[in-house]
């Protein structure tokens, strides 16, 4: 099958640093953390007492109040994401490209605040009282579905659940659409709000959270003195497009997507498979997929998340991958600075690999201050590092043993 080029074109972010790209990237190249004293909860009922929060986000922003009642928080932050993105595209969806154009957004947990806040209102008030619009709500596809709404884009119209894996797998689908030719734009990642109360109480119940009570230093990867992920919340959308078609209409080109490797672990519900096997085999799959060797890759953004386990097996699935090479090769978790966005974690994340590539800079791993003997790579301690990208390879890792991989290469 003759395989056509997919190029990022444009990009659209909420996320803890900012409610937009460009700040966004500022403060993480800064080495700025997102994480704060809990608000959204009440942080005197959990053991858990940080998380990254979009607090300068405003729905109202990017749609009308009314159009934002009938939407869960995750819903809203896809859809201003997914508006931002198609602008910095100059993308205009006519009636003729329409069927042309789809619309992939995944969430890991869909509308968490939404099904607490009704649920309540249904034990204090009967049935009769629950919002007609509780369902569509509260299911992981709707952000999808009011994109494609919103925009006008009639073309394939998807959603994937993958828990952590989630952005990026559903970039990666997305991306072999385009290739396959049954779309010639996707508009594609993860959106996740689940600072919610009973979503901090099951993390915080499986003990995966960070008790460290110090936004500042809670979200530690790498760090041998790291106790859990810090929640975050927000969206990263990008949009896709097939190279010709980019090329003939003049847009702008961030980056190619060249890799996809998606795997399972077959393992258990929450821990990696030993050694990180699974991981191995999608780092492998979207290296291959590439065309590409293991040296030509530049950067990793590593998933991160600041759990004992994570960590321990990612290093050593990337050694697996890489062998010696792997001591030479620059990796950073940038969950240091957003916290960990479950299902949108991996939309966030690469459009951080993709501006890697077109600023030229490594985004730091912050808090990295007591090396862990387990974890002993280049994870770009503490600072931003000026270095040419040329391949960004982008690893998202999640509960029930998903584990997915994207490779982007600068456009030549």
């Amino acid at each position: 099958m003759n395989k056509r080029r997919v190029v990022i074109t444009g990009l659209g972010a909420v996320t803890p640093l900012g409610s937009s790209v460009e700040a966004t990237w500022e403060n993480l190249i800064k080495g700025v953390s997102g994480i704060g004293t809990v608000t959204r909860v009440n942080p005197d009922d959990y053991p858990a007492k940080v998380a990254g929060e979009a607090t300068d986000f405003n729905p109202e922003d990017f749609m009308e109040k009314k159009d934002a009642r009938k939407m869960d928080r995750f819903t809203q932050f896809a859809l201003a994401a997914s508006l931002m993105a198609v602008k910095d595209a100059s993308l205009t969806i006519t009636d003729d490209i329409a069927p042309r154009v789809g619309v992939w957004i995944g969430s890991g947990i869909g509308g968490m605040e939404t099904f607490e806040n009704q649920f309540e209102t249904f034990q204090k008030r009967g049935y009769r009282r629950v919002s007609p619009f509780f369902v569509p709500m509260i299911i992981p596809d709707m952000a999808a579905g009011q994109v494609s709404i919103a925009l006008g884009a009639k073309g394939i119209n998807s959603c994937t659940v993958t828990a952590c894996a989630t952005g990026t797998n559903s970039i990666g689908d997305a991306f072999k659409v385009i290739q396959r030719g049954d779309a010639d734009v996707m508009v594609s990642g993860g959106a996740e709000a689940p600072i919610t109360k009973m979503s901090m109480a099951g993390f915080c119940a499986n003990t995966a959270l960070s008790t460290n009570p110090d936004p500042d230093t809670a979200s530690r990867p790498f760090d041998k003195n790291r106790d859990g992920f810090v929640m975050g919340e927000g969206a990263g959308i990008i949009v896709l497009e097939e190279l010709e078609f980019a090329k003939a209409r003049g847009a702008k080109i961030y980056a190619e997507v060249v890799g996809y490797g998606s795997t399972g672990d077959a393992y258990h519900i929450t821990a990696p498979a030993p050694g990180g096997e699974g991981g191995v085999r999608a780092m492998r799959q979207a290296i291959e997929d590439a065309d590409l060797t293991p040296e030509q890759i530049d950067y990793i953004n590593a998933h991160g998340t600041s759990t004992q386990y994570n960590e321990k097996f990612e290093t050593m699935a990337i050694k697996e991958v890489f062998g010696s090479y792997a001591e030479k090769l620059p990796i950073s978790s940038t969950k240091s600075m957003t916290g960990h966005l479950l299902g949108a974690a991996g939309g966030i994340e690469a459009i951080f690999s993709v501006l890697s590539i077109k600023e030229g800079i490594i985004p730091p791993t912050i808090n990295l201050e007591t090396p862990d003997p387990d974890c002993d790579l280049d994870y770009v301690p503490n600072e931003a590092r000026k270095q040419e990208v040329s391949v960004a390879l982008s690893n998202s890792l999640g509960f029930g043993g998903h584990n997915a991989v994207l490779v982007f290469k600068s456009y030549e």
